[in-house]
């Protein structure tokens, strides 16, 4: 196998999303009890931290602003935690 056919699959392994873990982390950090507390603590409605938990709404950078402000936690770290290790982020613009 080339190096060349070896790179997608690398930054593949580098963003696997996994919102309910970034939640569940979250969560721990600041000693709640669940999803509805979270969501307080955050001021999310309680269907926005379902759909994020759920993968039917992505994880935007309000969100993780709003999780840093509350949590005290690093933005790099959020990402990771959610399963993003790229060290650069491309936002969702249109090519």
């Amino acid at each position: 196998m080339t190096a060349a056919a070896a790179a997608p699959a690398s930054q593949a392994e580098e963003f696997n999303p996994d919102p309910g873990a970034l939640l569940d982390a979250v969560t721990k950090h600041l000693n709640l009890k669940n999803d509805a507390a979270l969501a307080r603590a955050l001021e999310f409605a309680p269907p926005v931290i379902s759909k994020i938990r759920h993968s039917k709404l992505p994880v935007g950078a309000m969100a993780l602003i709003r999780m840093h402000e509350v949590s005290g936690i690093e933005i790099k770290d959020l990402r990771a935690l959610m399963g993003d290790r790229r060290k650069h982020f491309r936002g969702q613009a249109s090519e």
